[in-house]
Order: structure tokens, then sequence, then C-alpha cells
């Protein structure tokens, strides 16, 4: 389970880097996009760590059933806070959420490669 706040941890970094970076590049436009794109990604993910730590707590849970659950509902939660963001903020610039997005994913990869 530390392993996923872990991951939590970095793709919140991630998405403060590149926000910062989209900020100084584009403009404010381009910051508030990548960190939208950013926290698409984030927030689903936080929420499912969550999910897992307390669904292995119960004593006769199904951990199996459980993860997919988790993964399904973190799933239609990322499409839809994607979705969110695209009709209610006018001002988007898409290539800033775009790379939010994606790095804010990939970041799950180099979790696995930082020891400690």
């Amino acid at each position: 389970m530390l392993i996923m706040f872990r991951s939590v941890l970095l793709q919140i970094a991630v998405t403060i880097t590149v926000s910062v970076v989209a900020g100084l590049v584009v403009g404010t436009r381009g910051g508030v996009s990548a960190a939208m794109g950013g926290a698409v990604c984030v927030l689903p993910n936080l929420l499912f760590a969550v999910h897992l730590k307390f669904s292995k707590l119960r004593p006769r849970a199904s951990f199996a059933s459980s993860f997919l659950l988790g993964e399904i509902v973190k799933l239609v939660m990322t499409f839809l806070l994607l979705i969110g963001v695209v009709r209610y903020y006018a001002d988007l610039h898409w290539p800033s959420l775009l790379i939010g997005l994606v790095l804010a994913t990939q970041a799950l990869f180099l979790a696995f490669w930082i020891k400690n």
C-alpha cells in the first residue's frame, strides 16, 4: 500500500512541476490547464489508494473484487473529471492539459523505479 501513496505523491510533484513550467511558457492559462490535467489523474488515484487501504482492513472483504471495483470507479472518475474540465473550463489550453495528464499518468511507472 505504501507504494500507492508514494506514487500519488510523485504524481503530485510531477503535476506541480509541469504546471509551473507550463505557466512560465504559456502563461496562467497553460499553468492552470496543466494543473487540471494532472489533477484529473491524481484525484482518482488518491481515492483508489485510500480505498485499497481501507478495503484491506475489512475482515472478510475479497481484495481482488475490491481492487477491480476500485479500478473501474477510478477509470470512470478520470473520464468524468476530464469531460468536466473540458466542458466547464472555458480558457482551456489543450496542449498543456494533455501534457499534464500524460506526465502525471506516466509518473506511476517512475514510482516503481525509485527506491526509498
